[in-house]
């Protein structure tokens, strides 16, 4: 698992949030990385999983989260400092062939301001978000 995110603003820290919560429990074959955003070195990361799961705070989109399947797609990032998840398997392919699956899960944030804290509402998708994943993880991954 691979979240990204600023802990420093507010609603952001939601990736990093997640990891830290599963820290504390036993989660046999699963890795847990955080970073602020994807980088090319990522790939990397994913060399020889099977799964991957890309875990970052949504300024739009459903609440409490989105969870879905991604695909390499070079797209306009795939030159930039900071990497889509699609860039970053398409990179991934081109260097070592087929990527492992991967998915996005999506928690919906409110505020992203330099210095704020975590909303609450940010905070009850957190939970949400971990509730599923937890499930999805013993189920499915």
């Amino acid at each position: 698992m691979l979240a990204v995110g600023n802990p420093s603003r507010g609603d952001d820290a939601l990736g990093p949030l997640l990891v830290a919560s599963l820290q504390a429990r036993p989660l046999a074959g699963v890795e847990l990385l955080t970073d602020f955003q994807l980088q090319v070195e990522h790939v990397l990361d994913m060399r020889g999983r099977q799964t991957v799961v890309f875990v970052d705070a949504a300024a739009s989109g459903p609440a409490p989260y989105a969870f879905y399947r991604v695909s390499p797609h070079r797209d306009a990032s795939h030159s930039s400092h900071a990497l889509s998840p699609q860039a970053l398997l398409d990179t991934y392919s081109g260097l070592y062939g087929t990527p492992p699956a991967a998915h996005v899960l999506a928690i919906r944030g409110y505020d992203f301001c330099l210095g704020a804290d975590l909303t609450g509402q940010a905070r009850d998708n957190l939970a949400a978000a971990e509730t599923y994943l937890l499930q999805w993880l013993t189920t499915c991954g």
